[in-house]
C-alpha cells in the first residue's frame, strides 16, 4: 500500500508543478502536452484531482483526534 501512496503522491506533485508554471509564466503543462482540454488532457487533470483527494485522506488518517 506503501508503494500506491507514494505514486498517488508523485502525481499530486507534478498537478501542483503544473498549477506553479500556469501561476508563474501562465503556461499550461498539460495543456501543451495533451492539446487544450482534450481528452487526454482531461483524464490526467481527473487523475490528478482524484490523487489529491486521496492523499487528503490519507494525511487525516495519519492524525491523531483527541478524542472527549
Amino acid at each position: 500500500m506503501e508503494t500506491v501512496q507514494k505514486i498517488l503522491l508523485g502525481i499530486t506533485i507534478i498537478g501542483a508543478i503544473n498549477w506553479g508554471l500556469v501561476g508563474l509564466f501562465n503556461l499550461d503543462l498539460v495543456a501543451l502536452l495533451f492539446g487544450t482540454m482534450s481528452l487526454l488532457s482531461r483524464i490526467v487533470y481527473t487523475l490528478v484531482a482524484v490523487c489529491g483527494l486521496v492523499n487528503i485522506g490519507i494525511l487525516l488518517s495519519h492524525l491523531e483526534f483527541e478524542k472527549d
